[in-house]
């Protein structure tokens, strides 16, 4: 039997808001019958730190120093924690809720999508595998984060190697489908990532970042070589096309697209209306 066949865009990289956008374009022209699954890599320009859906700005991030560093800054349309988009490759996958692949909870769905995070992982030679919570304790952790950063636990089915989380990704589902995104992490400014956030003090602040290494890590601090950018790339396209069981077509927006999505990234997530509004 042939492999079903779904789009890959590799759109590069792209300013916070277009980027934003034209995950939330996907998700319209795939609901609206116009577009087939699709999977897409990108990369951020300048750098940014995006934040969940629900974060409270005010209370949770420090703007000034997320002006101070240059980053760029934006909402995502998905749930979560704040995420450094910095030294890493991002991903995003789109497809119905109603394809007979995915599974109607959100947790089973989100393992499936992953499979193909988890087979670029060995790609690339890293025993990667998923964090099951095992205990009532571990379950409790889960549903009560004590940090705004997005790598300082693993939830269930995120990737994790030598017990450390070297993916986070988030899912939201609108109009029939489903949109997940992530970051893979090559390497990671710690001292940069922990500026962005508020705490109540500096004891706290040390505190978090502390038990933050324990639990989360890039892959070029784990890996016994160095990986480039085009290497992760090459893994990754590889591990979707293996753990989703899909053959990927490269594919390039249009012209009247591109108007599309910069229309919508201007509209919306360039606004503070959307990207402080919590």
């Amino acid at each position: 039997m042939n492999n079903e066949i779904w789009r890959f865009i590799d759109s590069g990289n792209s300013s916070p808001a277009f980027n934003m956008a034209l995950d939330e374009a996907l998700l319209d022209w795939h609901s609206e019958g116009k577009f087939p699954p699709v999977i897409r890599f990108y990369g951020w320009n300048p750098p940014t730190l995006s934040v969940g859906y629900f974060q409270n700005v005010e209370k949770e991030i420090d703007m000034d120093a997320v002006k101070a560093h240059g980053l760029g800054f934006v909402r995502r349309p998905t749930g979560g924690r704040g995420v450094l988009h910095e030294h890493e490759l991002t991903y995003s996958v789109i497809v119905s809720e109603a394809h007979p692949e995915m599974p109607k909870t959100v947790t089973e769905a989100y393992r499936v999508i992953s499979e193909g995070i988890l087979k670029g992982f060995h790609h690339l030679g890293l025993e990667a595998y998923f964090a099951v919570p095992k205990t009532p304790e571990e379950r409790d952790a889960l549903k009560n984060p004590r940090s705004a950063v997005c790598f300082d636990a693993p939830s269930w089915y995120e990737l994790v190697v030598e017990g450390r989380k070297v993916a986070g990704s988030a899912q939201t589902r609108q109009k029939g489908v489903i949109l997940q995104h992530g970051s893979i992490l090559l390497d990671l400014d710690e001292d940069k990532l922990f500026s962005l956030f508020k705490y109540s003090n500096e004891r706290v602040k040390e505190r978090m970042k502390k038990a933050f290494k324990d639990k989360a890590v890039a892959i070029n601090a784990i890996s016994s070589r160095r990986i480039t950018l085009d290497e992760a790339k090459e893994a990754f396209y590889k591990g979707f096309a293996e753990g989703l069981n899909i053959e990927l077509e490269p594919y390039q927006l249009t012209e009247e697209e591109l108007v599309y999505v910069q229309r919508l990234a201007s509209a919306r997530y360039e606004s503070d209306e959307w990207n402080l509004k919590r």
